[in-house]
């Protein structure tokens, strides 16, 4: 007989730790730091010889029941919760990369990362190469001697190409380097970490995890299969001797996370816990909503084109069907013929929300060329796939008639 909880109930029970007077909801920690009754007690949490709380800058409760949920979803390991996902994916890649150091990333990003990659880390002597996630021979011809990291996103966003992840772990780790991905568009209800052959996760739990909008927050999962006993992470040697599998983790919460601060708010990790007991139910409905609406813009005359992994004629499906069970996600996109109707579609729409989000129970749009990459050049944005007519839709979860019926009269309306 099967034991081991599966992955809606894990949603639901995983990590929680027991509240007062039979509460049954995750406890709201809300304190900057925790008392002992003795000093050596507290020397004893410090030196690592105790499990303990000390300040909520490095760790607190309701943060750490945010976090163990996370890993036991992801199919084991540890997680570090953050203050957003952009947090995060910094909090990763300085834990992992040192001045010299070269990062091998997806050409096609969201643009925070992209911007995180390019200008703030070029700052600080990381550089990082660009590279077309679905050019297997591309990518394995981009690294070199000072390659660190191999970063890539499930389904990439705005572009929606879907990169093969476990043929890209499989590059990374024949160069002895490790595979970060982001899963905020896929959460792991499409697919785990395990599934896919990443070594470290992270994502923007502002999204999905949370579902309403409401929560900014971030997290890493850190599988624990990554072998950092390498000449090439010399800085992660005393870490390894210590901690073995998670010297990624050991590392990053000893310095990185504790020093940079972005650290996640207790009653942040509070609505995340909250938010994250209803992913599967959503993330069905997300996913059975755009695959509606993306059939629905594919027929209709004045769309000019559709990217959507899961119509059949996607050069994606067949990748993301393999990956993703046959799921395909809650984001599409759309081409409205330029970038004067795209504005007019989305100015029509009455129920959808036109702002710089994805992941909520409501339908949301955006022109991405005039908000979330005005700042990138014409080469930049057709590396991520970012064209004037774009428009972005995060499907909610409303009834799909509706939904195609809120566009219908946006559309008709051009």
């Amino acid at each position: 007989m099967e034991t081991t909880p599966r992955f809606d109930t894990l949603l639901i029970h995983g990590g929680s730790i027991p509240g007062p007077a039979g509460a049954t909801s995750v406890p709201i920690v809300q304190s900057s730091s925790y008392a002992y009754e003795k000093a050596e007690e507290l020397e004893d949490v410090f030196r690592g010889r105790a499990v303990g709380q000390v300040y909520t800058r490095i760790g607190n409760p309701t943060t750490e029941a945010l976090e163990k949920r996370l890993a036991l979803l992801e199919g084991g390991g540890t997680a570090i919760a953050t203050a957003s996902g952009m947090a995060a994916i910094t909090t990763a890649v300085l834990t992992i990369l040192r001045a010299g150091d070269e990062i091998l990333a997806s050409s096609s990003l969201f643009g925070g990362t992209f911007s995180l990659f390019r200008d703030t880390l070029s700052n600080y002597g990381i550089t990082t190469h660009f590279v077309d996630p679905l050019d297997l021979s591309a990518v394995a011809a981009g690294v070199n001697e000072r390659t660190r990291l191999l970063f890539v996103e499930t389904i990439g966003n705005p572009k929606l190409d879907v990169p093969d992840i476990p043929a890209l772990a499989d590059i990374a780790h024949a160069a002895g380097i490790p595979i970060l991905v982001d899963s905020t568009v896929s959460t792991p209800w499409l697919a785990t970490g395990a599934q896919l052959g990443a070594d470290i996760l992270t994502y923007s739990t502002s999204k999905y995890i949370n579902g309403t909008g409401t929560t900014i927050g971030g997290a890493i999962v850190d599988r624990g299969v990554f072998n950092w006993n390498s000449p090439k992470f010399p800085h992660f040697e005393p870490f390894h001797k210590k901690y073995r599998a998670f010297a990624f983790t050991a590392r990053a919460r000893k310095l990185v996370h504790k020093d940079v601060g972005a650290c996640a708010a207790p009653f942040n990790s509070f609505l995340l816990t909250e938010g994250i007991q209803t992913l599967a139910l959503r993330m069905e409905r997300h996913c059975a909503n755009a695959l509606n609406l993306a059939r629905f813009l594919a027929a209709h005359p004045k769309v000019a084109w559709v990217g959507y992994s899961g119509l059949e004629d996607s050069p994606h499906h067949a990748v993301a069907s393999r990956l993703y069970g046959g799921r395909h996600g809650g984001l599409l996109v759309f081409g409205a013929g330029d970038k004067a109707s795209a504005f007019k579609v989305i100015n029509g729409l009455n129920m959808a929300k036109n702002l710089a989000n994805i992941g909520d129970a409501k339908t949301l749009v955006i022109h991405p060329a005039s908000t979330i990459c005005a700042d990138y050049n014409a080469e930049e944005k057709a590396l991520m796939g970012v064209t004037e007519d774009l428009v972005r839709v995060s499907v909610g979860i409303e009834d799909s008639r509706d939904i195609i019926a809120d566009f219908t009269q946006a559309l008709d309306a051009i």
